[in-house]
């Protein structure tokens, strides 16, 4: 698989203030990074310094195989980039905007006319044509500022925010044109606060507290991690009147109520279909067997809220 982004010991330094160190990232073609962080954590820097915006102080970073540093222009012509401020020309027309970017890009006038159009229709714009962007609605903003970034088909994506002050249909639409995003010769980092639309989107997710990474792996391994062994729940027809479960080696209840009970284990796809078969053989009357919902969110907070001593031992 490609590595379409890579980082090594990335850092950036503000005279005395450390905005990023020692970011290590590495992210493939075909994959999604959500990188997470409270306000300051360095996430905007990070994504500047892989936009050749800023230089870095030290370390090395890499985007579709160019060096940030010394191939800053190859850089930029193979990112698509989203920010939190879009810097609009409000004065122009919808169609005149994007087309005065595919001209910066190199593009002919038929390819960028015919790509205008197809991400218009794409993102819902179709009614924008001909009117001026300062006219344009937040979400309407945050649309377009997409379709400028998508323009090119560029093969690296940095969007920060991507359903920023969109409505739920839109925001819906923009999340189902990520996923299609995908592809063996794409990679994508999403900055987002909203951790439902990451756990949605993302195959790994990074989270950097203070310039640092403190988590970085896909999101059923950070559950694991931070939260422990899943815990999985069974519920019967009737009620267990006191019978003694089947329970195979290494499985530990948790929780027993009338009719239903909670349990963990080291290994769940060895574990589960042994319990299921001792449990229909013993006559116990099963309803469903489901793992209890954990959320990113509680990752989250475990990672962000842990001591920083702790921090290493929990997320190795």
């Amino acid at each position: 698989m490609k590595t379409m982004i890579r980082t090594k010991n990335l850092s950036k330094h503000f005279n005395d203030f450390v905005a990023v160190q020692g970011v290590n990232l590495d992210v493939q073609a075909g994959e999604v990074l959500a990188l997470l962080g409270p306000n300051g954590a360095g996430k905007t820097t990070t994504v500047r310094m892989l936009t050749s915006i800023l230089r870095p102080t030290q370390g090395q970073a890499w985007v579709a195989g160019y060096d940030v540093v010394t191939e800053s222009t190859q850089v930029r012509q193979s990112v698509g980039t989203l920010t939190e401020h879009h810097g609009l020309y409000q004065r122009m027309l919808t169609e005149e905007y994007l087309d005065f970017f595919g001209q910066l890009y190199g593009m002919d006038a038929l390819e960028r006319k015919n790509r205008i159009q197809e991400l218009l229709h794409r993102f819902g714009l179709d009614q924008a044509s001909g009117r001026r962007i300062g006219e344009f609605s937040k979400g309407m903003r945050q649309k377009l500022s997409l379709s400028q970034a998508l323009l090119h088909s560029p093969p690296v994506l940095l969007l920060d925010e991507p359903t920023s002050a969109m409505d739920p249909e839109s925001a819906r639409l923009v999340r189902d044109a990520i996923k299609t995003l995908r592809s063996d010769e794409r990679a994508i980092i999403i900055c987002t606060h909203n951790l439902a639309e990451a756990e949605e989107l993302a195959d790994k997710i990074a989270i950097i507290r203070r310039g640092q990474i403190i988590a970085n792996d896909t999101p059923r391994n950070l559950k694991q991690k931070l939260l422990g062994l899943g815990e999985y729940q069974v519920t019967l027809h009737k009620a267990v009147d006191g019978r003694e479960l089947p329970l195979p080696p290494d499985t530990k209840t948790t929780a027993i109520g009338s009719n239903w009970f909670r349990y963990r284990t080291p290994t769940p796809e060895l574990t589960n279909p042994l319990l299921l078969k001792a449990l229909l053989e013993e006559d116990f009357s099963v309803v469903s067997l489901e793992e209890i919902p954990r959320s990113l969110e509680q990752v989250y907070l475990r990672a962000v809220n842990a001591p920083a001593a702790k921090e290493a031992e929990d997320v190795a």
